[in-house]
């Protein structure tokens, strides 16, 4: 299977040479990723399950092979938290009421709610552009060895 066009010569991972076609737009998002991932008052793991969460959530199977399920200890809260939210930002983002933004307050403070929201809105573009753009799981190159092939039914 091949992706919907073709990859660019910029980039080092498949993803990137998709959106290398327009070099100035990947080092930007390049830029993004790296801010959302490491200038962040959000522990790592918790964000790492929650892009989890959303790879299975926004169907990218390049996404999912590269550490399979969210895996965490449910007595969390924080993460709990974090992975409900962005399952149900996956599944119908309008149905977000107040009420789940409380439910995070209870755990998380209004930085980190705004952080969250962020990243869980930029992993979800990445991950619905991989899906689009066919980027499958034998394209990943940082896969999860471990990981069987994704369930496509």
């Amino acid at each position: 299977m091949s992706t919907s066009i073709q990859l660019s010569e910029i980039g080092s991972t498949p993803f990137e040479k998709l959106i290398g076609h327009n070099s100035a737009i990947l080092e930007k998002w390049n830029e993004l990723e790296t801010t959302l991932f490491h200038h962040t008052t959000l522990d790592p793991n918790l964000l790492e399950q929650v892009r989890r969460t959303l790879a299975y959530g926004n169907g990218c199977e390049y996404c999912m092979v590269k550490a399979g399920r969210p895996s965490f200890d449910a007595k969390d809260e924080r993460i709990t938290n974090a992975t409900a939210f962005a399952e149900l930002f996956a599944i119908d983002h309008t149905s977000i009421q107040e009420a789940h933004f409380s439910l995070l307050r209870d755990v998380f403070t209004e930085k980190e709610i705004s952080e969250l929201c962020t990243f869980i809105t930029f992993i979800t573009a990445s991950q619905r552009f991989g899906k689009i753009m066919n980027l499958t799981e034998d394209l990943q190159p940082n896969r999860d060895k471990g990981f069987e092939k994704v369930d496509r039914t």
